[in-house]
C-alpha cells in the first residue's frame, strides 16, 4: 500500500545520512552510462515512467541514462537481456509485476529465473489495472457493458467479446477470463506486444475494450478518447475518483496490487546497488516528478532492497495459486 507523503518523506530522511554518504561506484567515477530496460515499446505507460525516471537520474549520477526498449512476449526479451548483461553496475530492468512474478509462472521456459538471475535494486511505486473501452461504445458503467456484450454482435457483425490485453498470459488476461466466468460472458484475451498497441487499436475502434495499468488508460480517458470503466483494487484510486473499483463491483481477490521496480542481474556489487538505490530515493523528494507520476496513476511508495525483493516474493507466491486453482496449463 501506498504511504502518505509526510511519511514517505519521514522513510527517506531517516536514511538520508546513509545515503548522501554514499560514494559513486565506479562506472559512475568511469563515466559510463545506465542503461535502462524496458520490456515493451515506445508510447506505453512503463516506456513513459522510464524516461521520467532517467531524466532525474542522471543528474543524481552524474552520467548519461539511457532507456533501451526490448519489446516482445510481455517483458521476456528485456529479460532475457539483463540475464545475459555483465554485473558491473551499467545495466538494470524497470519492470512491473509481469515480467518478474508472473511469467515464469505461465511460461514453461521464460529464459530466466529470477531468484537464481536477479537481484533487486529498489521499488519505486505501486498501481492497479483498470478495465476501460473505447469511446465509439455505446456504454458508460460496466453493468451498462455485460449488458451490451450479451446482446451479441454489434450492427457491423462483430462481436463484442474481444478485450486487449498488452501481453499474453497476463494479469490482464487472468482478469479477463474471471470477468467472463462470473458474468458469464464470452469474452476473449486478444494479446498484444505492449500498451502502446493496444491503445492504438482502442482509439482507432479496431477493439471495443481493453485491460491494461491505470498509468496506461489515464490521459486517453481524461481527453475523451476512451473510458476507464473499473479500476482493480479495494478502493478507488486517487487519480480516477470517479471510477468505481471492481472489489465494488463484487470481484474480490485483487485487492493485492502490482509493483514497481529496479532490478539488476545477480552478481552485481552490492555498492553498485546501494548507489542506484539511494539515487532512486533521491529523486522521488522531488515534487515534479513525484507529482508527475502520481498524476500518471502510479502511487509513489519507495521500497529498498530488501523491501522490493520480500514484495516480489510474496506477489509471486499469491499469485501462484491463483494460477493453480484455475489450471492455467503452461506453454510448450
Amino acid at each position: 500500500m501506498a504511504i502518505s507523503r509526510r511519511g514517505f518523506q519521514a522513510q527517506l530522511m531517516g536514511g538520508a545520512a546513509t545515503l548522501m554518504a554514499l560514494p559513486l561506484n565506479s562506472w559512475a567515477q568511469a563515466g559510463k552510462p545506465l542503461r535502462i530496460l524496458v520490456g515493451f515499446p515506445p508510447g506505453g505507460g512503463t516506456d513513459a515512467i522510464a524516461r521520467l525516471l532517467a531524466e532525474k537520474l542522471k543528474d543524481e549520477l552524474g552520467v548519461a541514462v539511457l532507456v533501451e526498449n526490448k519489446a516482445g512476449a510481455g517483458g521476456q526479451i528485456a529479460a532475457q537481456a539483463l540475464k545475459a548483461a555483465a554485473p558491473d553496475g551499467n545495466t538494470v530492468f524497470l519492470s512491473h509485476d509481469h515480467s518478474i512474478s508472473i511469467l515464469p509462472l505461465v511460461t514453461k521456459n521464460p529464459g530466466y529465473e529470477p531468484a537464481q538471475d536477479f537481484v533487486a535494486v529498489a521499488g519505486f511505486a505501486t498501481f492497479v489495472n483498470a478495465f476501460a473501452v473505447s469511446a465509439s461504445t455505446p456504454v458508460k458503467s460496466f453493468a451498462e457493458y455485460v449488458q451490451w456484450v450479451q446482446g451479441g454482435a454489434d450492427k457491423g457483425g462483430k462481436g463484442k467479446g474481444a478485450v486487449g490485453v498488452p501481453a499474453p498470459a497476463s494479469v490482464p488476461e487472468f482478469l479477463v477470463k474471471l470477468l467472463g466466468e462470473k458474468y458469464q460472458l464470452d469474452l476473449v484475451a486478444a494479446p498484444y506486444r505492449g500498451s502502446a498497441p493496444l491503445m492504438a487499436d482502442m482509439l482507432g475502434n479496431q477493439i471495443s475494450a481493453g485491460v491494461a495499468s491505470v498509468p496506461d488508460f489515464i490521459e486517453n480517458h481524461r481527453a475523451g478518447k476512451l473510458r476507464v470503466l473499473a479500476v482493480l483494487g479495494a478502493v478507488r484510486q486517487a487519480a480516477l475518483p470517479e471510477v468505481p473499483s471492481f472489489t465494488e463491483l463484487g470481484l474480490a481477490g485483487f485487492e493485492d496490487v502490482p509493483y514497481y521496480g529496479l532490478f539488476a542481474a545477480k552478481g552485481t556489487a552490492q555498492a553498485s546497488i546501494d548507489t542506484i538505490g539511494a539515487a532512486l530515493a533521491r529523486v522521488l523528494q522531488h515534487k515534479p516528478l513525484h507529482d508527475a507520476l502520481t498524476a500518471m496513476g502510479l502511487a509513489v511508495d519507495y521500497m529498498p532492497q530488501a523491501q522490493l525483493a520480500r514484495r516480489e516474493r510474496a506477489y509471486t507466491q499469491a499469485w501462484a495459486k491463483i494460477i493453480q486453482s484455475k489450471g492455467f496449463v503452461q506453454p510448450q
